[in-house]
């Protein structure tokens, strides 16, 4: 290193120098506040320091089953303590947790089961039945511990080995050595591909570190939050929050089902300052029966993101009184780290103006080093004109390790010292990103390209859709047009015909959906609409127009 007479005599040591672990945010949080509340669960009440007990007793007790640095430890379970607790105890151990989405087959857990070599299964019992299945396709020998819950009905004993009965076998006293490696791997997340098995995506402590902090910082979030998980925990580590909602000595309220009716009693009763959710989430909210949203606090703050939420939705949340902040992220960046950072002037627009702003995806996080959208093929950034569409790409330390025994997909998703997101947006004059599409979405009709999510946004302000989704059809004239798939609200009528007077009148007329189709839409273990099915199905249908 030259950095001349700064590096004589002055090294690194453990008095001036440690590894970044979120696995820290724990032990500061029950020595400065043990008693302070921790963990919510229906009567169940843990304090910060019972959370951090309960954390080395797993800790120590996977240790006696020779659990060790870089063993994958998987688990398959709702928003419960038990998935807090892992978040905790397996990178205690350096050992790689790896969450499992609860919503994905049997075949595609065995896959990735196999593929993560995973030596310790933890399940709650309301999967047991679907794990059984899975196991029989499973080659390596895993120990299989099963949580067990009154609130749910048991069918299938996958193992005597129980939970509680395994953290018991650990010891109080156990008091992990300290990481020696930041970089080294702290979980396993698989992305939910719509054709062919998962990627493995592996990221580090020091990146969920840094990221954790990024989410408090994004947000504002101040101390002693009370933090509602209607976000699933297997969805990129709950995007940082296990670590985020901790650091800040915050109360985590689990929540076992994502249902309208205890989310909105949960923020009423337990004073909910905060919680995360898709754009799916909010809307099953915006949508729930009016009995279940009266009396609701004005303080409640919610953070989204995953699919861009259409402006309309947005505007009925604030509705309700729950400000929103819009985030955007892939697993491959530990979920969100670019954010609609907002401006007080933006405050005095019309609620349509400052919807579409805050749709709008932002900057990126404070802790990420480099986004920018660019040309793939040139690697130059597009200009700063909000029209022109280049790809989204990230630098910096909260971009993943790399893909889990996949060399080629990890050098091309890292090639030119990017990481090449796949996602296409425009670029404003005040430096705020806008996704216009997925590179394999986007629509090119007689040389114009077509953003599915304007016409999606367009199509969420009719009063009767609940869903909708649009891709590309061929035609032989345009090469192609959009084609709209939409879900119609319980009890509402409109017609195709209206519809597509509806989009004459908001739309410019080559970006108007040629086709619509009535019903319910295919979506992905994780609720993302599977277009790829749709482009399917759109083909050989009739134009409307």
């Amino acid at each position: 290193m030259k950095n001349g007479i700064y590096t004589k005599d002055l090294d690194k040591n453990k008095a001036n120098f440690e590894p970044l672990s979120p696995v820290s945010f724990l032990k500061r949080a029950a020595e400065a506040y043990p008693r302070r509340t921790a963990i919510v669960y229906g009567s169940l009440r843990y304090s910060y320091n019972e959370f951090y007990e309960r954390c080395r007793l797993l800790a120590s007790a996977l240790s006696k089953i020779n659990i060790k640095e870089g063993d994958t430890v998987a688990i398959i379970a709702p928003n419960i303590p038990a998935h807090l607790e892992v978040h905790y105890a397996v990178p205690m151990l350096g050992a790689v947790l790896n969450s499992i989405n609860t919503r994905l087959d049997a075949d595609t857990i065995s896959f990735i089961l196999n593929h993560g070599e995973a030596k310790v299964l933890i399940v709650d019992q309301e999967f047991s039945g679907l794990i059984r299945n899975a196991l029989k396709k499973v080659e390596n020998k895993i120990k299989i511990i099963e949580i067990e819950d009154l609130a749910v009905t048991k069918e299938v004993v996958l193992s005597e080995l129980k939970y509680e009965s395994f953290l018991k076998t650990g010891s109080k006293d156990f008091y992990p050595e300290i990481l020696v490696d930041e970089w080294q791997a702290i979980a396993l997340s698989y992305t939910s591909g719509t054709t062919g098995n998962p990627k493995g995506v592996v990221t580090h402590h020091r990146g969920a570190y840094l990221n954790a902090i990024g989410n408090m910082m994004a947000w504002g979030m101040a101390s002693f939050p009370t933090y509602l998980w209607t976000l699933p925990m297997f969805h990129c580590n709950g995007w940082c929050f296990p670590w985020t909602v901790t650091a800040m000595t915050g109360t985590h309220v689990c929540l076992r089902k994502v249902e309208t009716e205890v989310i909105f009693n949960l923020i009423r009763n337990e004073n909910i300052s905060h919680f995360c959710g898709a754009p799916t989430v909010l809307n099953m909210l915006v949508n729930a029966p009016e009995h279940e949203k009266i009396n609701l606090p004005k303080s409640v703050k919610v953070m989204t993101a995953g699919a861009a939420p259409p402006p309309a939705v947005i505007s009925s949340i604030e509705n309700l009184g729950i400000d929103i902040t819009h985030a955007y992220g892939l697993t491959e960046v530990y979920g969100p780290c670019v954010v609609c950072s907002w401006h007080d002037e933006w405050d005095v627009l019309p609620e349509d103006d400052r919807a579409a702003l805050k749709a709008r995806q932002g900057v990126r996080y404070h802790v990420v080093e480099g986004l920018e959208v660019m040309d793939p093929e040139k690697m130059l950034s597009v200009p700063n004109d909000g029209e022109t569409i280049g790809e989204v790409m990230f630098r910096g330390n909260v971009v993943m390790k790399g893909y889990l025994k996949n060399n080629e997909a990890t050098k091309e998703a890292l090639k030119d010292g990017w990481f090449h997101s796949g996602d296409l947006a425009v670029k404003h004059p005040d430096n705020y990103i806008e996704i216009r599409d997925r590179s394999k979405d986007i629509i090119i009709s007689g040389g114009e390209n077509i953003s599915t999510i304007e016409i999606e946004g367009i199509l969420f302000k009719h009063p009767s859709v609940l869903e909708a989704a649009v891709v590309a059809k061929h035609d032989d004239h345009w090469g192609e047009t959009p084609c709209a798939f939409v879900t119609l609200k319980e009890g509402a009528e409109v017609s195709e015909k209206d519809l597509i007077e509806f989009c004459k009148s908001n739309m410019a007329k080559f970006k108007i959906p040629k086709t619509i189709v009535f019903g319910s839409l295919p979506k992905t273990s994780t609720g993302k609409i599977q277009k790829f099915i749709l482009r399917e199905q759109a083909q050989g249908l009739e134009d409307s127009i």
